[in-house]
């Protein structure tokens, strides 16, 4: 058909294809040009590039020396895998004392925003945030400390920037809580929610499926009634609340069958009936939450692992299928097979020894690797809890199957410091 065509109209589309074909060429080069940090990191994370450094938060267990974060080699290709790089400390007043906690990575991977649980009883500012664009040599940025809020808990990077932060106490440590939003400047723009429940709103736990508008929050317990300032025991808490995403706003409570302590909540990626897992720390229960109905159901006792063993923080896969949580007074980490959300089953439950105390848990973006600090909470004279565990920081081979710990890699933070023992917490990666 082509050979019909005249020499001139031939000429003539060709130049026109090969204008189309320039034209898409800058079309793919402008816009190749202009995708953001943020569009650059989040595809490292889902091709799954392994992270080379650890951020760990930590604090000073004298309280004399000021908090730091600390980098550590997380390059298994490196004779130094596991060695610290380079700390930073907090600088200048409110430095020290302010229990480091947990710690949130902005989506681009340049901010790690951390938290001082217990900044509010020196009153310091309680929420500071770190430039890590240059992951080796952290910058400390500022410190924020919300007016209607205080106990800073657990971070959500929001997908423009900024974060959505727990705050388990009002102002002066009880209830209620609020959840804190700061924008990509890290300039705080609201508490929510204006009008927040006053039936023990302490969150603690948070997770978010945008892709739906659904978040849920875990209340945990009054933080005031920790102190010893507080007369009487511990006033923990045992809901969930769901949230509409998008307008920041609480739909509805699911409460579990008992005040059992529900620190962290987790929503299961991809499942259509928009499911999330929860845990009572002092009633040894597993719950799947059903956000929808409202209903919490028990679906694992953590007594056949050890009773009394304070199930505490979990991490999900991103398909769903594995749940892995930390047991902090049984010293283990439990690894579940989550396929049948109804019928979770273990996989492998990882020893870590008798008062080793594991808490807090972070896998990387990989799913290759899970990283455990040995460190919950000691409120020392002040307080009631004194769950001190022995400061080792491990990182745990992650298969389908299986959890095994990396023998390469032990941070021990009781040694590793010319300023002394150390307490570490939250822990983020790059």
């Amino acid at each position: 058909m082509i050979e019909t065509i005249p020499n001139t109209c031939r000429r003539v589309i060709l130049a026109a294809l090969v204008l189309v074909a320039l034209l898409a060429g800058v079309m793919t080069a402008r816009h190749g040009a202009t995708r953001t940090a943020q569009d650059r990191f989040q595809k490292k994370e889902r091709d799954g590039e392994r992270a080379k450094f650890l951020f760990v938060w930590a604090g000073d267990q004298a309280r004399t020396n000021p908090d730091f974060l600390t980098v550590v080699n997380f390059d298994e290709d490196s004779r130094d895998y596991g060695k610290v790089i380079n700390t930073v400390p907090l600088p200048g007043p409110g430095a020290t004392g302010n229990e480091p906690h947990h710690v949130g990575l902005s989506r681009d991977g340049k901010v790690l925003a951390c938290g001082g649980l217990l900044s509010v009883l020196r009153a310091q500012k309680e929420i500071f945030f770190f430039d890590v664009s240059n992951p080796a040599a952290p910058r400390f940025i500022s410190a924020a400390d919300p007016p209607l809020s205080a106990v800073t808990d657990e971070f959500y990077p929001l997908a423009n920037g900024g974060f959505l932060v727990t705050m388990m106490g009002g102002a002066g440590g009880a209830h209620p809580g609020r959840v804190a939003e700061f924008n990509k400047d890290l300039q705080l723009v609201n508490e929510h929610p204006q009008m927040p429940p006053m039936d023990g709103f302490n969150p603690h736990g948070i997770s978010v499926r945008p892709e739906i508008n659904l978040m849920v929050t875990s209340d945990f317990i009054c933080p005031s009634t920790t102190l010893h300032a507080m007369p009487g025991g511990l006033d923990l808490r045992g809901s969930v609340r769901v949230w509409d995403f998008q307008n920041r706003r609480i739909l509805r409570t699911i409460n579990i069958p008992n005040p059992a302590g529900t620190i962290d909540v987790k929503l299961i990626p991809e499942d259509e009936k928009a499911r999330a897992f929860t845990a009572g720390m002092t009633d040894d229960q597993l719950y799947l939450i059903d956000t929808r109905r409202g209903t919490a159901t028990s679906v694992f006792d953590f007594s056949t692992i050890a009773p009394g063993g304070w199930p505490q923080l979990m991490r999900m896969t991103k398909d769903g299928k594995r749940l892995f949580i930390s047991m902090n007074m049984a010293g283990k980490i439990v690894m579940f097979d989550t396929s049948n959300p109804s019928h979770p089953k273990v996989l492998k439950v990882l020893d870590l020894g008798a008062n080793s105390g594991p808490h807090y848990i972070a896998l990387t973006a990989d799913e290759k690797r899970l990283v455990i600090s040995d460190y919950f909470l000691n409120e020392d004279e002040a307080g009631k809890v004194h769950a001190e565990g022995d400061h080792i920081v491990h990182v745990a081979q992650v298969t389908n199957k299986d959890l095994m710990l990396d023998s390469r890699f032990r941070l021990d933070f009781n040694t590793a410091f010319a300023t002394g023992p150390a307490r570490p917490h939250g822990m983020a990666f790059k």
